[in-house]
């Protein structure tokens, strides 16, 4: 059986959630942030040189990198669910918000939050570039969910499952203020409707109400 090796409040609940929607059976074996660095803990550092969360064990098989992990839980227990082939008219968007999330929006959140505790003055040409950056990343998921449901077009796909952490979980690190995007808080909406996200959210950090607003 698949086991999953979760942190709380990370990005660890991409797989979780995956394995949900996709109806995978799967060991969940949980690890929480130390409370002072917030940081992995020794546990984890144990089974991986990073501390890395998440991390999937499969017959003898441990992999990193959620991305990775996405990808070779489509492959092997997908059949197809969740993704668009290549056939598929939005098989180039499927991809490019795939990537985006950890191509883009994900690093500028990093980049925004260890920025915001330098305490840098808001007109400080660093803490304007980051702000400036994050806004035309939010801009420009803000435009593409006002086109469409959902990232990759009209279906719901891998894509947002990679992205959600993003605007969701990182906002306890890191506050963004999501009113100025009417359309991504229409769609965290959507995403806090299905019931495989509800299921994944409460086994995996029961303690977190999911930041949809």
């Amino acid at each position: 059986m698949l086991k999953i090796h979760h942190l709380g409040h990370s990005q660890s609940e991409r797989i979780v959630w995956l394995c949900e929607e996709l109806g995978v059976p799967y060991e969940l074996e949980k690890y929480t942030r130390d409370a002072v660095t917030r940081l992995s803990p020794p546990e984890l550092k144990a089974l991986h040189p990073l501390g890395a969360a998440p991390l999937i064990e499969v017959d003898g098989v441990l992999l990193a990198e959620s991305a990775a992990i996405v990808e070779f839980i489509l492959a092997r227990y997908g059949h197809g669910r969740l993704q668009y082939g290549l056939n598929h008219p939005e098989f180039a968007s499927y991809l490019y918000w795939f990537h985006f999330a950890n191509g883009n929006l994900q690093p500028v959140m990093g980049r925004s939050m260890i920025v915001g505790r330098c305490g840098l003055a808001p007109d400080d040409p660093v803490q304007t570039s980051v702000q400036v950056r994050l806004d035309k990343v939010l801009a420009l998921i803000e435009e593409r969910l006002t086109q469409n449901d959902y990232l990759a077009g009209s279906e719901f796909t891998a894509a947002d499952i990679m992205s959600v952490f993003s605007l969701t979980t990182m906002r306890l690190f890191h506050p963004v203020d999501l009113k100025p995007y009417p359309s991504i808080l229409a769609y965290l909406q959507r995403i806090g409707g299905r019931s495989a996200y509800q299921q994944a959210m409460a086994k995996g950090d029961p303690d977190l109400t999911p930041m949809l607003a």
